[in-house]
């Protein structure tokens, strides 16, 4: 039987090489060089979540689930206590030398625990990266040095209750009664109270629930005034709401238009207005939903007013494949058509960047006046090539 951590490590060396050919194409310069450097960012953040993927659950997507762009749970019940530390520290130097990105893996008896774990592994360098706190001893060390807000899901009005009854470490808070907890912090409080003691209710959603709504809202950089950047601005949500659809297989049969002034304005006319747009039937095509959402703004629209945000929100998604489809002839829209345009559209966004191809009423990006301004945002190192540090040697 092979060895898969045997093949992993040929595959790094691999990887290695073909990195190293990468970059001498990278010192050559000029536009070359500049697109495969834009290739190696992207592919280093994909390539990351594949092949912790890949590696943790030996060879197939089926026991990790991804919470976000950069974690994932994992179900270790079928590895014995005494390897459990060697898959992971295998598996953290694989994706280490598929991709050059660190990381860090905890291991405890439920999701709140591994998250501690996790914290513990990369507040402590001497730990390598990894740490198990299903150990009894490292337990309770730990649990008397963690402060509650470094619990997953204590925010600070929570960390405040918590302070309030008396907690200054995880271990406090574990051993609280669960209906103070769950009087001052609900049901949620009293689960986090469980998972802190060993009892898992949070479980591994293996499939993931099926999104119920979507929203694209935005503040404005200025104030508008004007029905027409009320109207492009609102048409380039729709867009993204329509791409945000398409990438589940979701439509939605009903849009909720917005607009309103800013509380902050003192002595100006306030307004907050709100539109529901209904479709013949469920869709998300980007055209049929800025149509339906300049059709919302139009209907509400007010001059004289000096508006801060506006934003489009849907509920109650369905899958677009089994939605309800109108009678011919009673506004039946044309599927197949819209299916190819919106797949041509999608596919050149891809390709080009997000907001390369938009509808004509959504207006191109660098040209948007209303754009909410991002001057206090942390670099994009990962995944924007011009924001990436640069060193000169004289």
């Amino acid at each position: 039987m092979s060895n898969p951590f045997y093949a992993a490590f040929l595959l790094a060396l691999e990887a290695q090489r073909v990195i190293e050919l990468r970059l001498v194409r990278i010192a050559w310069g000029g536009a070359e060089a500049q697109a495969e450097m834009v290739s190696m960012v992207g592919e280093k953040v994909v390539a990351a979540m594949e092949a912790a993927n890949t590696l943790l659950a030996g060879g197939s997507h089926d026991r990790v689930i991804r919470r976000s762009i950069d974690e994932s749970f994992l179900d270790l019940s079928d590895v014995r206590e005494a390897d459990r530390v060697t898959l992971c520290r295998d598996m953290r130097e694989t994706v280490r030398a598929w991709t050059g990105i660190p990381t860090c893996v905890g291991i405890g008896a439920t999701k709140t625990l591994a998250k501690l774990a996790n914290h513990v592994a990369k507040k402590v360098p001497e730990l390598g990266g990894v740490y198990d706190l299903t150990d009894p001893v490292q337990y309770d060390h730990w649990m008397a040095r963690i402060p509650p807000e470094d619990i997953w899901g204590v925010g600070p009005a929570n960390a405040r209750k918590l302070e309030a009854l008396g907690c200054e470490s995880v271990a406090d808070v574990r051993d609280l009664d669960t209906r103070a907890v769950r009087k001052a912090m609900t049901v949620v409080g009293e689960r986090l109270i469980m998972e802190l003691r060993g009892m898992a209710c949070l479980d591994l959603e293996e499939i993931a629930p099926t999104r119920k709504g979507c929203a694209v809202t935005r503040s404005f950089s200025d104030r508008v005034e004007d029905l027409a950047t009320m109207e492009q601005a609102v048409a380039a949500h729709a867009a993204r709401l329509g791409e945000k659809l398409r990438a589940g297989g979701l439509a939605t049969d009903h849009v909720t238009v917005f607009f309103h002034t800013s509380e902050h304005d003192r002595g100006r006319p306030q307004r907050s207005v709100s539109s529901v747009v209904t479709l013949p039937e469920a869709s998300n095509d980007t055209l049929v939903l800025v149509r339906a959402c300049l059709h919302g703004v139009r209907k509400t629209w007010k001059d004289g007013h000096r508006y801060c945000k506006a934003g489009v929100v849907t509920t109650d998604l369905v899958p677009l494949a089994a939605s309800q489809r109108a009678f011919p002839g009673l506004g039946q829209l044309d599927m197949d058509h819209g299916a190819a345009l919106m797949g041509a559209l999608d596919a050149c966004n891809r390709r080009f960047g997000c907001g390369a191809v938009v509808p004509g009423s959504a207006g191109f990006a660098p040209r948007r006046e209303w754009s909410t301004k991002f001057d206090m945002r942390s670099p994009r190192y990962t995944t924007r090539i011009d924001e990436l540090p640069t060193v000169a040697a004289a």
